[in-house]
């Protein structure tokens, strides 16, 4: 069928969103990514032999499970306010297709899901949310990557070769954010060093399974990071839970576990789909611009955005590690929230607290894990780390 009318970056942000979430299905949530620990751990902790923290590692780097299905549970708290109204505040753009991958991600980022999944090698993944009587699926199979919504019949379709660039070269896939269990521990180990404790912290039973639990937690103050903790199965050293919780307390800001799995090879029609009769289709193919549009990006987009780019003061990195700051000089005064919509400004001034110190005045905008501090000078800092260090860096940049 032929594909909905939309602008360019609706487009665009489409056919980005539809890579960066293939594969989202292999196991799990996005994700990044519930309240499991008493359905996940009612069995009691087994008894398993004595493991170092090293060597727990080396399992999970060594694991080369490639094939499973099951479901998994997400639960993401940030600790922000409800978003409610805020869409219509922002005239939310409502000729998106409900097949929108990126759509579905964005829902992933709160409340509680549920999800089916099911892959078998790196060719064929699929991941279904459920809700209810309703469900959103993605699959990727060989070739192909289809995203589907049984609620408004709408499906989104794409040729995974369509990441090629001009003349068949292949472009560099853009960064994607851990989406599974295992993808969260490798981001996590990846950052652990001379600032980072990590132990083994006993045992647990995660979906029927023996595993082990890693805990991973910061040495150094500031940090809004209490700390990570990894099941790793015991067997194969598949990461089967991950829950990241916060200094401020309360529910963890992010955990993602199965309650079911199994890691024998799902059947192929597991991954086979056809868009149902009176589906509406969307065709990724008509949304790849022409590859002389690609050779002339670079010029492009120097022209089109240079200018507005020349009052940036540049990206600096502050401190190291857990309670590393980033710090953005944007060159212009904040924003005044007074001037927003009402909806809006409501949901920032529910974020916000105003902060003073050697630097001036601005505003702090916080959630359980990554805070912000808003100068009215026009710079920002921002990290995990606390409102207190966020300030105590201002004060000494100034």
């Amino acid at each position: 069928m032929a594909p909905n009318d939309s602008t360019d970056s609706t487009q665009t942000t489409r056919r980005k969103a539809s890579r960066y979430v293939v594969p989202v299905a292999v196991a799990g949530v996005a994700a990044a990514t519930i309240g499991l620990v008493p359905a996940l751990a009612a069995s009691g902790d087994p008894e398993l032999p004595k493991i170092t923290a090293q060597q727990l590692i080396e399992k999970i780097a060594a694991s080369d499970t490639q094939t499973l299905s099951g479901t998994v549970k997400i639960s993401t708290d940030l600790g922000l306010p409800s978003l409610a109204g805020l869409a219509g505040g922002l005239g939310g753009d409502s000729s998106t297709s409900s097949a929108d991958p990126q759509d579905k991600l964005t829902e992933l980022v709160s409340g509680t899901h549920t999800l089916r999944v099911a892959a078998d090698g790196p060719e064929k993944q699929k991941l279904t949310i459920l809700d209810g009587s309703d469900e959103y699926s993605l699959i990727h199979n060989g070739d192909d990557v289809w995203g589907y919504d049984s609620k408004s019949n709408e499906a989104f379709h794409e040729k995974a070769d369509e990441a090629d660039g001009p003349k068949g070269e292949k472009r560099e896939k853009p960064e994607k954010l851990p989406s599974t269990p295992k993808e969260m521990a490798d981001e996590i180990l990846k950052a652990a060093g001379d600032t980072t404790s990590i132990t083994v912290g006993g045992t647990a039973r995660v979906a029927g399974r023996d595993a082990y639990q890693l805990v991973i937690e910061p040495k150094q103050s500031g940090s809004t990071v209490e700390s990570v903790k990894v099941a790793v199965d015991a067997e194969n050293g598949v990461p089967l839970k991950f829950t990241l919780s916060s200094t401020a307390g309360g529910k963890p800001v992010v955990d993602a576990g199965f309650t079911k799995v199994d890691f024998g090879r799902p059947a192929a029609s597991t991954f086979d789909f056809t868009a149902p009769k009176g589906a509406k289709v969307t065709e990724g193919a008509a949304e790849e611009k022409a590859p002389e549009d690609f050779e002339k990006a670079p010029e492009n987009f120097e022209k089109e955005f240079g200018q507005g780019l020349e009052g940036f003061g540049g990206l600096n990195v502050i401190g190291e590690g857990w309670t590393t700051i980033a710090k953005l000089d944007t060159g212009a005064p904040a924003p005044k929230t007074d001037e927003a919509p009402a909806e809006v400004k409501g949901f920032l001034d529910s974020l916000g607290d105003k902060v003073s110190g050697k630097f001036g005045s601005g505003t702090v905008f916080k959630t359980k894990l990554v805070n912000a501090l808003l100068t009215d000078d026009g710079k920002v800092y921002v990290g995990a780390v606390t409102q207190d260090a966020l300030v105590d860096a201002a004060n000494a940049g100034k």
